[in-house]
């Protein structure tokens, strides 16, 4: 039988909002690809259900950032992996796709792709910046990976497994010239004015770690330049109403809280003061000068840092492979570096021609129409599958 006249069920698991856009774009292309009546269900997020997926258990249970923060978390994501493993041994899918989430994905690949389930996983981890040995686990229990980088490709097929590059979807979404007037009218803010993005985290616990030291930066920008204006975004309400006592202890800021609204505040914004993560690339995607801290508690910072290949930790410097933006992380993110360097990034105008010319060289390299590509590798998989008896 073909794909396109037998009922299809495909499984995914996504862990965190960067995993939910990656997979709501490879829905979409699943979309157009496979027969309307394939099935996709397990673990995601609401872009994900926007797209027709059936979510067994919401991403939230999944999003845990860090070796000691998850210690307490690890028995109830256990549990849901036992679970999710049952059902789908059960009930064995066409594919599993696991999208990101390394951690919980590589095991239950194992197991189902030991049971003749083919396996499909959606970003390569950072083999090439830190915990090398994963790629034992990758050979193991994937038999097909989606990399949104393209020197992953030769790393991968050294070791033998299938690769394809497929881009990032951000670049596909995100216009080479960002309307930053536009997107200033829309939230409110004065056309001439600097305007700084900050993004403390889409995490409760990011937030309790760098969200005063940010604040308190901001307070210096403000005391030191009093026309700036600063735009945050607050990923959820739970997160508004955690970063409101902060808010109110600083009410000399000139500052718009958005509910959401994360890609719009940066687009508004002249610099960004950014947590470390996929919101990098955003950042990056939109041509923006921007400063990348992060702070984790301490021993997990030492066992980072231990495992560490790069000197790097930020996407657009991992990608330019130099640094490029600057990185400020954990005791060395004090208030007065992060004001400093932030302010300089604001003003630095041959720095921001140089960036613009590196962001958008990266933005061609990444723009591939991920969700067709992905989709295509996908059904590739699917259709070299031997069929079950």
């Amino acid at each position: 039988m073909t794909l396109s006249s037998r009922s299809l069920r495909l499984a995914l698991v996504a862990g965190e909002p960067s995993g939910d856009l990656l997979a709501a774009a490879l829905l979409k292309g699943l979309s157009k690809r496979l027969p309307a009546t394939t099935r996709y269900d397990g673990i995601g997020g609401p872009r994900m259900i926007a797209g027709g997926f059936e979510a067994h258990w919401p991403m939230e249970k999944l999003s845990v950032r860090g070796y000691v923060e998850a210690l307490r978390h690890v028995p109830g994501i256990l549990r849901i992996r036992n679970e999710l493993k049952r059902q789908l041994l059960a009930e064995p899918p066409d594919a599993f796709i696991g999208v990101d989430a390394p951690d919980f994905n590589f095991g239950l690949e194992h197991a189902l792709r030991d049971a003749g389930i083919p396996t499909i996983h959606f970003v390569c981890p950072s083999i090439w910046a830190w915990r090398g040995g994963r790629i034992k686990k990758i050979v193991k229990a994937v038999d097909h990976m989606l990399c949104v980088f393209p020197f992953e490709i030769a790393l991968l097929e050294r070791s033998g497994v299938a690769a394809t590059y497929v881009g990032h979807p951000l670049a596909d979404d995100i216009p080479f010239v960002p309307d930053t007037l536009g997107a200033r009218r829309l939230l409110g803010l004065p056309d001439s004015a600097p305007v700084i993005a900050v993004l403390p985290g889409s995490r409760r616990s990011e937030i309790n770690l760098i969200g005063p030291t940010f604040f308190a930066a901001m307070a210096l920008m403000q005391q030191r330049e009093p026309g700036v204006r600063f735009v945050m975004p607050a990923a959820t309400p739970a997160l508004r109403e955690l970063l409101q006592p902060l808010v109110d202890a600083h009410p000399q800021l000139a500052l718009t809280l958005t509910d959401g609204q994360a890609q719009m505040a940066m687009t508004a914004a002249d610099a960004i003061l950014v947590k470390s993560g996929t919101v990098t690339l955003e950042a990056a995607l939109l041509k923006k000068p921007m400063v990348i801290s992060y702070k984790v508690p301490w021993l997990t910072g030492q066992i980072m840092q231990r495992q560490g290949y790069l000197p790097y930790v930020g996407l657009p410097n991992i990608l330019a492979g130099r640094f490029v933006v600057p990185e400020i992380l954990q005791h060395f993110a004090t208030p007065e570096a992060l004001a400093d360097a932030t302010l300089k990034q604001l003003h630095d105008d041959a720095n921001r021609r140089a960036l613009t010319e590196i962001f958008t060289q990266m933005h061609h390299t990444l723009k591939q129409n991920t969700a067709e590509r992905a989709a295509d590798a996908v059904a590739q998989v699917i259709h070299a599958r031997k069929p079950r008896s």
